[in-house]
């Protein structure tokens, strides 16, 4: 039977941090089955889901402790299970607005007060090409169930983002 194993990963940016964690993986047996890995400011961080039988999990637990011990890296592992078969309708949406606090909780809360999952989301802050205004940038996928209208949604989520003063786009995702 097979066990998942969710792994995140911090420490100063070198290069061969990806090379040195995904050895391990391979070395015990294991399979890395997902993956986010990004530079943030001098840091580097992985997000890693190892899957593998019990003993192939074992190893791997055993020497990410060693290289956590041997490195400035700090590593967390944690057991988890497959996720659910989700049968609502990914769709992508897409932000772009002049930087200010609050864009993510405010876009955030505006799906999760319809009770809405955001499984996947990227930000990044940018100087506007010509002017040098600091920018802010947002991806992320929303899950909308059948019982939801879409269009009534997207009405309202535009509405909320001219409110805030934030280019949007929604549109569904292609698997």
């Amino acid at each position: 039977m097979e066990k998942l194993l969710a792994v995140t990963a911090i420490g100063p940016d070198r290069a061969g941090l990806i090379r040195d964690l995904s050895e391990i993986v391979t070395d015990a047996g294991g399979n890395i089955q997902q993956s986010r890995m990004i530079a943030l400011g001098s840091e580097f961080a992985m997000l890693v889901l190892v899957g593998g039988n019990w003993h192939v999990i074992s190893r791997v637990r055993e020497k990410l402790d060693q290289l956590q011990q041997s490195s400035d890296l700090t590593i967390t592992l944690r057991d988890t299970e497959p996720r659910p078969v989700d049968v609502s309708a990914p769709y992508l949406i897409d932000i772009v607005s002049l930087d200010h606090e609050g864009i993510v909780r405010d876009i955030s809360g505006f799906f999760a007060s319809r009770n809405l999952g955001i499984p996947e989301m990227s930000t990044r802050q940018y100087n506007a090409p010509h002017t040098g205004a600091p920018m802010f940038s947002l991806q992320f996928t929303v899950n909308i169930p059948a019982d939801v209208q879409v269009a009534v949604l997207r009405d309202e989520f535009l509405a909320f983002c001219d409110e805030q003063n934030l280019d949007a786009i929604m549109e569904p995702a292609q698997r």
